[in-house]
């Protein structure tokens, strides 16, 4: 069985230093292998490449823009006629990502337009997401790129948002046809839109291209009062072969560092197991 890498998500942890380059330190000092954000347009991507150099992290996922989050924009990639400004934000977003040397763009699909029933406008939204995800296909391609959707629930987090199954995300991954875009699994999101987690991951693995963790129905740590078995859950990951990163996608009940005991539980139970490297495997040890 392999060993899961796990990817600290620092536009939710390590939130109590205000800079992303302090929160990379942070999470390079508790352990993590990896880091992962939303939004870093605002950073200069060139400080935060110093210092993951500097420490021996890899940046594994950013997002594309969001557009105008004032006027109700959360995505663009599936929004009838406003392909250019997907467009453009990809190409920020691949601006970043090079100098970050980070492999993975989670390509947001937006949410139904204002005013708009889903039903009405569903055909549309399909066909101009399926459009855009082959641009950016062979966009990403040239740069080496994995592309990723990822389904967000419309129950709790965003009920105008397009994409929101692991069901309708594998139907449009048929449909682009691409082997650079991939299934961004969400535990926390594919539990509350539909459970079955065992039979869904079982059955959407070959497409899943990156994983993210939340307690469920709270959204704090893994290992914190809620519906999912996370212990369970590594190990079906494990079984299946996973090789991705685990991104933890959570709000912290306190500290961050003081709700990191489900990590190093999980670390301390693979004793030898642990990467090689010599800055990793010093950070595992702090």
């Amino acid at each position: 069985m392999t060993t899961l890498k796990f990817c600290s998500n620092i536009s939710w942890l390590f939130t109590e230093l205000p800079e992303f380059s302090q929160r990379a330190q942070a999470a390079a000092r508790a352990g993590f292998q990896a880091v992962e954000a939303a939004w870093l347009y605002d950073s200069d991507p060139g400080e935060l490449r110093k210092v993951t150099e500097q420490i021996g992290l890899e940046v594994a996922l950013i997002n594309t823009p969001p557009g105008d989050l004032k006027n109700g924009d959360l995505g663009l990639g599936a929004v009838p006629g406003r392909e250019q400004d997907f467009r453009q934000g990809l190409a920020l977003a691949i601006n970043f990502a090079k100098t970050l040397d980070c492999k993975r763009i989670h390509l947001m699909a937006g949410r139904v337009p204002a005013g708009l029933q889903r039903s009405a406008i569903l055909v549309d939204m399909e066909a101009t997401f399926v459009q855009n995800l082959r641009y950016a296909a062979d966009v990403l391609a040239k740069e080496g790129i994995l592309g990723l959707i990822e389904p967000i629930n419309t129950r709790v987090t965003d009920p105008q948002y397009f994409l929101d199954s692991p069901h309708q995300a594998a139907e449009i991954l048929q449909k682009v046809d691409r082997p650079n875009i991939k299934l961004q699994m969400d535990v926390y999101h594919w539990q509350i839109m539909d459970g079955n987690l065992t039979q869904n991951i079982q059955k959407y693995f070959p497409l899943i291209g990156h994983v993210q963790i939340a307690q469920v129905p709270d959204r704090h740590e893994p290992d914190s009062p809620g519906e999912v078995n996370f212990p369970y859950l590594f190990n079906l990951l494990e079984k299946l072969g996973y090789q991705g990163y685990v991104g933890c996608e959570y709000r912290p009940m306190g500290s961050t560092e003081a709700g990191l005991d489900w990590l190093r539980k999980y670390w301390e139970g693979k004793n030898n197991r642990l990467p090689v490297s010599p800055r990793v495997m010093q950070r595992h040890l702090l």
